[in-house]
């Protein structure tokens, strides 16, 4: 079906599992480009609907809220408030954000589990399935970690290995553990609803090979991204296999079947009829019919997500919806984003290794559409790509501010000074006007072409090419020159610089939209839409011009550093605690002796770096102790301290110096240093039991 022939869009964004934040790859994966798309979609005035939510279920869910001791509902409840405002205050302009936990959720997943069952698309098998015998339980995917048989990574999951991207089932690892105890799992006998996807298999290779779906074109595979085609190819390649469509599981949508009790639906099953349900939603509370958006042959299904979720995007959900019936259509695309990288490592929430855009929202708060044009300058389409806090400095200093905002700004200033804020009369053209007002009118169609090909990298540098356009259109005519001797000439430069400020502004909407209101403010720009882009008679001679305003500002290099060691400090502090020594008596506990004592005097032990020289009084006695602490702490500042002194050490010489004891000090895990010191002030001698 050609483009012109959709009359409406439905577009999704993966569903964030709400037990964590969101950080930056999530957005670069599959966020900010579905808002890009939809954005553009909107200014060409389609009918979209832009669906996401939570998603609430699964196994990552019930183990987060195990280590916190609380429930999932607590778990799912607090992550789905905060990235829902989080998505909010980003401007990710999603038309429904919905939660899986939502009761229209729970009818529509269970009404598809029954009209499948019904038809007799599954089939009733027994199989011994992981179970952790000190827990008592049965283990989902998720709850089971092992080795990695392709890649050997130790650290695989039960049903996906996230280091090479593989699918796998629990009994393909290598050295399995269960999460919930860490002892080796052992099989045991129990019932699953199993979708058959081998009996599938002709069909779905025949659909993402050559686009072909009952016979007749559906989309050109050309479209699709390498690496998306590639996994699928190797998964259908490999063999498709039977898989589990139930859990035996308290927490998820609950299988609507006597039988099967204490077993929910598997969150691959659930998760992506959260797309349905909400699409349910979003139309009961906007008078629309939600069928024209997944029944109709001329609505355009486009699914955003990460590669790590190619495969059920690709081939589980297609299957699943083809296998249901009922005119369910298939994703025209799925144009799914590789990983994005952090300084030089990996994203790892685990590790705490991440930008977090809550966090990255409250210290730029002004400065959501700098993130934007980082991470679309850095989008990770078809490879994976990194991001920097050095690297988004300059593209703010180098590309933002001294491009963009240099150029919108000279052509207002300007005019402000020149023709007291009023659009200048266009007036006889050079040949050099001619050659930018032909290139101008180019940048629309560039710029359409390569959205609609997913290529938003690419589209948002052609939008910077437009301000480049511009500036040096400014710097090439000189009218801060030309204004002492020919001010009609300057008329005609500013008026064709603030047409192409008026073109940034329609044309940026998608990539950068709170910079396009400060343009539409600037300019006075009312329902200017996509049609108008390419144009030079947006503006109006005598048209008056709001105040010039800065679209941005440099960041410093304090910024960054500060960004850098806070990164590095909650990274650190997600370390594990250093082991336990060798277990130690009662007995050689009690010989210890630690008293209370007060600092008297210290100084920098000579041709010495690390030590100072101590007196202490110990309340029993006045002593030196010499300390390894002079990196961490000045001779003048640890007069009067009260610390913890081992008072019965076997003393020793130090430099020449006989040392006493020894002050306790806690160690952090970035090796930084503090005083072990009573809460509250003590006699000296006080002993520490």
């Amino acid at each position: 079906m050609s483009e012109h022939t959709y009359k409406r869009y439905t577009v999704t964004a993966a569903l964030p599992y709400a037990n964590g934040p969101l950080h930056i790859g999530h957005i670069a994966g599959a966020y900010l480009p579905a808002d890009i798309f939809v954005r553009f979609l909107r200014e060409k005035e389609q009918d979209v609907a832009f669906i996401c939510g939570s998603d609430e279920h699964g196994a990552a869910i019930t183990i987060k809220a195990l280590k916190e001791s609380v429930t999932p509902k607590d778990i799912v409840d607090k992550f789905h408030k905060l990235n829902k405002e989080t998505f909010e205050k980003f401007g990710i302009a999603f038309d429904m954000y919905h939660r899986t936990s939502a009761s229209i959720h729970h009818e529509t997943a269970q009404e598809f589990f029954k009209t499948l069952n019904a038809k007799g698309k599954f089939t009733l098998k027994e199989s011994a399935q992981y179970y952790d015998e000190e827990a008592g339980q049965y283990l989902a995917d998720r709850y089971i970690t092992g080795t990695c048989p392709k890649c050997h990574n130790e650290g695989a999951y039960g049903d996906q290995c996230e280091k090479c991207g593989s699918s796998l089932t629990a009994t393909d690892l290598i050295n399995p553990k269960s999460v919930l105890s860490g002892q080796e799992p052992v099989l045991k006998k129990t019932t699953h609803w199993y979708l058959p996807m081998n009996e599938h298999e002709a069909w779905i290779k025949k659909w993402i090979e050559e686009g072909i779906l009952n016979d007749q074109p559906h989309h050109d595979p050309k479209e699709w991204k390498n690496h998306v085609l590639g996994q699928c190819k190797s998964w259908i390649d490999g063999g498709l296999q039977p898989r589990a469509m139930t859990r035996d599981l308290e927490w998820g949508v609950k299988v609507p079947l006597e039988e099967a009790n204490g077993k929910v639906l598997y969150v691959w099953l659930d998760a992506p009829i959260g797309y349905i349900s909400a699409t349910r939603e979003w139309a009961r509370e906007n008078g629309k019919n939600w069928e024209d958006y997944w029944k109709k042959d001329d609505t355009k299904l486009i699914h955003f997500i990460g590669k790590d979720n190619i495969v059920f995007h690709c081939i589980i959900f297609p299957i699943i919806l083809k296998a249901h019936g009922d005119g369910y259509i298939l994703p025209n695309n799925v144009p799914a984003n590789e990983f994005l990288n952090l300084e030089g490592e990996k994203i790892s929430t685990s590790r705490n290794w991440a930008v977090w855009l809550h966090e990255y929202l409250e210290d730029f708060p002004e400065k959501q559409d700098v993130l934007r044009y980082v991470l679309t300058s850095i989008a990770p389409e078809n490879k994976d790509s990194e991001f920097t806090w050095k690297d988004f400095q300059a593209r703010n200093n180098n590309e933002l501010v001294a491009i963009l905002g240099n150029f919108v700004n000279r052509a207002m200033v300007l005019t402000h000074k020149y023709f007291d804020g009023e659009v200048p009369i266009r007036g006889e053209l050079a040949q050099y006007d001619r050659e930018v007002i032909e290139k101008v009118a180019e940048f629309p169609h560039k710029i359409e072409a390569l959205i609609k090909q997913y290529r938003f990298k690419e589209a948002q540098f052609e939008l910077m090419n437009l301000a480049r356009l511009g500036n040096k259109y400014l710097a090439d005519t000189e009218p801060w020159k030309l204004i002492k001797h020919d001010p009609d000439i300057v008329k005609t430069v500013l008026n064709i610089a603030l047409q192409i400020t008026a073109n940034l502004g329609i044309l940026m909407r998608p990539f950068l939209p709170q910079t396009a209101d400060k343009i539409s403010n600037m300019l006075g720009l009312k329902q200017m839409g996509w049609q108008h882009a390419g144009k030079m008679n947006i503006l109006y001679p005598y048209d008056r011009l709001g105040n010039p305003v800065l679209l941005f500002e440099k960041i410093e290099d304090g910024v960054v550093e500060k960004q850098l060691d806070k990164l590095q400090k909650s990274k650190l502090a997600s370390q594990p605690a250093e082991p336990l020594k060798e277990e130690t008596s009662f007995d050689d506990f009690m010989k210890m002796d630690i008293r209370i004592g007060t600092i008297l005097h210290a100084e920098k032990v000579a041709k010495t770096k690390k030590l100072l020289k101590l007196s202490v009084d110990t309340g029993v006695d006045k002593r030196t102790v010499v300390s390894g602490i002079a990196e961490y702490f000045k001779p003048e500042e640890i007069i009067g301290k009260q610390v913890c002194v081992l008072a019965n050490l076997a003393p020793r010489k130090i430099k020449g110096i006989e040392s006493e004891g020894m002050i306790l000090m806690a160690e952090d895990r970035d090796g930084s240093l503090s005083f072990v010191s009573p809460g509250q002030k003590m006699n000296n001698g006080s002993t520490i039991r």
